[in-house]
């Protein structure tokens, strides 16, 4: 092992043994705001001590570790009525879990089903709070929310760009027909690339619509700082630089990450000023006794704050792709051993979004996806720039509510298109008569028909329990003969490339584990 392979670890070990020496030290100031906090304490009340709770409460703030933010929602108020609002997990992978918000509706509603992608960008999933809040009195709302690299076990093996898109895809099967997407930043990239080879394809999966919000499709139009910093490095600099082992005693021990301190450093460095600022001004509302301004303050840092590393491999991959070879708008992106080609996307209609002010994504990296998606008809197509908004401004705030989520919504509902799914024709044997089982088949007979069934044993299981499988898939698993779980987790790998030649599965069964999924449900 090299000398910077050795290095890695005590870099992130350092940050770790620096907060944990700084622990002492806050919980002293913790206990000494809380003196001077005490409405029986005289000092209290003066200046002095009205500075003294401030200045313990700044410091205890910027050293603490800010942990994982909750979305909170408990109710949301559909047609003047309040409803209460469920978190449950549809989906999951070692490094990502789908949400679902569950909305706990008196009558069912026709609302749109709504995929939000979240930025995998060193924020949680909760960034993207008051995206969700302002769509989810009108829309089904799903979001992904990735986990934190340093949270997930080496065993669990690696996962980069190309798993991303995979999981995109996944989830898009999961969550069936008549679906929008939404990218929001980081992931529209990896939104468009899963579109277009769902698209490609033909998979009946892929979603009606895709809104894709402040992403670097193109970073070649108007580059940011951003987008300069990553031109100025090759990627074996940044695999030098800022890739390190995760420290015990955290699951993810020894794996390689982009730690989110570092990506925290770089956004915060990028308007030092503003944060300098914002922190001065909390200090003097705290010492005027501004109480709401200072808890809008502590609202939205405890959120900014909050991060999480990324796994080497994906971060790697993305910059290198997207930044610094500029891959998808060239049409030299590869997804697996397969070309990403945005011009295969017909169906799925098309909405960008960008800020005026955005210093992430530049003004027209985000719009460029009309130029690649050459496919899509004029009507299936927007593009809408906010004025006045910056990079968060595009996805959060009051110009986000009022002007930019209905546009969104009205593109969405305008672009539903249902899919007629059959209901399964399945034939049910007379009750008189028991259904045949095949014969055992010989060594020679290794394909489809040695597990096939001409009808169900019993009652036919819900097949669509398995992540992949949508309601149309079922229909063609049951023309196939195959009708229980148990058929498919008795699959041998002959048996499961015929299955996946014949239905033109390419790949599905095997990326989303059908086998040890229909173990399991067995």
């Amino acid at each position: 092992m090299s000398f910077h392979e050795l290095f890695k670890v005590p870099y992130y070990q350092l940050h770790e043994l620096n907060h944990a020496a700084l622990s002492p030290m806050r919980a002293v100031a913790d206990v000494t705001r809380l003196y001077f906090k005490n409405p029986l304490n005289p000092a209290t009340h003066t200046p002095v001590g009205r500075g003294m709770a401030a200045a313990c409460e700044l410091f205890e703030r910027a050293t603490r570790r800010y942990g994982k933010p909750a979305f909170g929602f408990e109710t949301v108020t559909i047609s003047g009525m309040p409803v209460s609002v469920h978190e449950e997990v549809v989906w999951q992978r070692p490094f990502c879990r789908l949400i679902h918000f569950q909305r706990a509706l008196t009558k069912p509603r026709n609302d749109p089903k709504l995929l939000i992608v979240a930025p995998m960008s060193g924020h949680y999933a909760t960034l993207l709070r008051g995206t969700v809040e302002a769509f989810l009195p009108t829309h089904d709302v799903y979001i992904t929310d990735w986990i934190d690299a340093r949270q997930v076990p080496v065993s669990e093996g690696r996962f980069d760009l190309d798993d991303y898109i995979d999981y995109v895809i996944s989830i898009l099967h999961r969550l069936g027909g008549d679906t929008h997407v939404m990218g929001v930043c980081q992931p529209a990239v990896p939104v468009l690339a899963a579109v277009a080879v769902m698209e490609a394809a033909g998979d009946p999966y892929a979603p009606n619509s895709m809104t894709l919000m402040g992403g670097p499709i193109d970073t070649r139009e108007n580059p940011t700082a951003v987008n300069e910093m990553a031109l100025s490095h090759n990627i074996d600099w940044f695999a030098k630089n800022v890739i390190m082992r995760v420290p015990f005693p955290h699951p993810g021990f020894m794996r390689e990450v982009y730690p989110g301190f570092l990506q925290l450093s770089g956004f915060m460095s990028m308007n030092l000023d503003r944060h300098i600022m914002a922190h001065h001004e909390f200090f003097n509302h705290l010492v005027s006794g501004d109480g709401d301004s200072a808890e809008k303050h502590r609202e939205f840092y405890d959120e900014y704050l909050a991060v999480m590393d990324l796994t080497a491999e994906f971060y790697l991959q993305t910059v290198d792709t997207v930044f610094i070879r500029q891959a998808l708008p060239k049409g030299e992106m590869m997804h697996r051993d397969r070309l990403v080609e945005p011009s295969a996307i017909r169906n799925t209609a098309l909405m960008t979004v960008e800020g005026e002010k955005d210093d992430i994504s530049g003004i027209g990296q985000t719009k460029a996806a009309h130029k690649l998606c050459t496919n899509i008809p004029d009507e299936k197509r927007v593009h809408y720039m906010q004025m006045g908004a910056g990079h968060y401004g595009v996805f959060n705030g009051s110009r986000f509510r009022a002007e930019i989520a209905p546009r969104i919504s009205d593109f969405i509902r305008s672009n539903r298109r249902p899919l007629e799914l059959a209901k399964p024709k399945v034939a049910t044997p007379a009750p008189s008569k028991a259904v045949a089982r095949p014969a055992p088949a010989s060594k020679a007979e290794a394909g489809l028909a040695a597990i096939a069934l001409a009808a169900p044993e019993g009652s036919a299981d819900d097949l669509t329990r398995i992540s992949g499988v949508g309601p149309k898939l079922s229909d063609a698993l049951n023309g196939a003969g195959i009708f229980h779980f148990r058929q498919i987790a008795a699959l041998s790998a002959a048996q499961l490339a015929e299955l996946d030649e014949r239905l033109a599965l390419r790949g599905r069964a095997t990326r989303d584990d059908w086998i040890a999924q229909a173990s399991r449900l067995v």
